[in-house]
């Protein structure tokens, strides 16, 4: 007997094959109609790019004129500046202010002019001077004073890099000591003993950037003619301000340092002490022993407080006296 085929299984293949076709032709139509979505985002986004060129050309040409106009006002600033200062000295010189003398030669800012003309205005006894904090000694407010002036003295320094270089610069100069050693108000009059600084010498300077006060006021048997000392002007008169002492502070590069000019000035004062200049960059102030000071300086009480006249009498002549 025959055997009769069944189409079944064949059919149900089909079916099965059919089913599977349609769905993947239902799944490529989602993709292509997903790709013309993309196609259509990235014209829609290269036609909002398109004036982005123009419009960067725009604005790197505003900012070119935004930056010749700042560098125009940067130097009208600059000049009025200028003009101030010029209008400043010519009122410090004829004057007498001390300011008028500010002229840099090795010291940082202009204190070499300045300490040549209270030097000028006082005189020298031995000539000796003391000054740490001075680095290697190519930048300070006593240099000018060994290399043009053959002056004696006493280089401080407490790093000991600087220090090898501080002592190789003047090595030649015989009249010169240099110490590697950190200075704090516990040591200080150590050692200027040990070093045979002479009493009453001519010159101290003091820039330590922490603890300058401190050792300032430590100084007890030494009595400079001449001080110099920087002060920390973020803190203007008539605040009193003065870092806590720290032997360990090492100095960060902020304002936190130092002592505002009205402590030194009081300071001073109870050391014996006239405040007679400061430096018009605002960083040093300098100080003259009160039996030195005579009528060599600017009386600052009546400079400060003098107002000139509006209006006024009619000039007249007559016998006068500078009493």
């Amino acid at each position: 007997m025959r055997s009769v085929w069944d189409p079944g299984p064949l059919v149900a293949q089909i079916a099965e094959l059919t089913g599977a076709v349609e769905r993947i032709a239902g799944r490529l139509e989602a993709v292509e109609t997903r790709m013309a979505a993309v196609e259509s985002m990235i014209a829609a986004t290269e036609s909002s790019l398109a004036p982005l060129p123009s419009r960067l050309a725009q604005v790197e040409a505003g900012l070119e004129r935004v930056d010749s106009r700042s560098t125009a006002s940067w130097w009208k600033v600059v000049q009025i500046q200028e003009s101030c200062r010029r209008g400043d000295r010519a009122h410090w010189e004829q004057i007498g202010d001390l300011r008028a003398f500010d002229r840099k030669v090795y010291s940082q800012n202009g204190e070499d002019g300045i300490v040549a003309e209270i030097i000028r205005r006082v005189g020298v006894k031995y000539p000796y001077f003391v000054e740490f904090g001075v680095e290697a000694g190519v930048e300070c407010n006593c240099a000018r004073l060994v290399l043009e002036e053959s002056w004696n003295g006493l280089f401080i320094e407490g790093a000991p890099p600087q220090y090898e270089k501080l002592a190789a610069r003047y090595g030649g100069h015989p009249g010169i000591r240099c110490v590697n050693e950190y200075v704090s108000s516990a040591n200080i009059e150590d050692i200027l003993a040990r070093n045979g600084v002479p009493e009453d010498f001519d010159l101290l300077s003091i820039d330590i950037d922490g603890n300058d006060y401190w050792v300032w006021a430590a100084i007890k048997r030494w009595r400079p003619s001449i001080v110099v000392i920087e002060y920390n002007a973020a803190y203007p008169p008539p605040q009193r301000w003065v870092m806590k002492e720290n032997p360990e502070h090492r100095w960060n590069g902020t304002n936190y340092y130092g002592a505002s000019l009205a402590s030194l000035a009081a300071l001073g004062r109870r050391k014996g002490y006239s405040l007679v200049a400061t430096n018009p960059d605002g960083v040093n102030a300098f100080f003259v022993r009160d039996d030195l000071v005579k009528d060599r300086f600017v009386d600052p009480a009546a400079h400060w407080y003098y107002s000139p006249v509006g209006g006024g009498h009619p000039p007249g002549e007559g016998p006068f006296e500078k009493a």
